[in-house]
């Protein structure tokens, strides 16, 4: 059995708060998200379909492939403060 390390990766990555709209649109990229205002959420439009929700506290990142372009997703912030480190 091989063993695999993920491979370090710099990523650009918000912390949604609830009403920073213009902070999540500097990542760049078409508008890849729909704010609820009842909820303080916002809907992520992911390569997978519109069913990604970032609630008030997750982190949102911003992901980029050869293949498939830019692309965001949310990231709870328990996984996110475990996963990455500021650079």
């Amino acid at each position: 059995m091989a063993q695999y390390r993920k491979k370090p990766v710099v990523i650009d990555a918000i912390q949604w708060n609830g009403g920073n709209l213009t902070e999540l649109a500097s990542l760049g990229g078409a508008r890849e998200y729909e704010q609820d205002f009842m909820s303080d959420s916002i809907v992520i439009h992911t390569l997978e379909g519109d069913m990604t929700t970032a609630n008030k506290g997750d982190w949102i990142i911003k992901g980029i492939s050869s293949k498939q372009g830019i692309h965001f997703w949310p990231v709870k912030p328990d996984y996110f403060e475990e996963n990455y480190e500021k650079v």
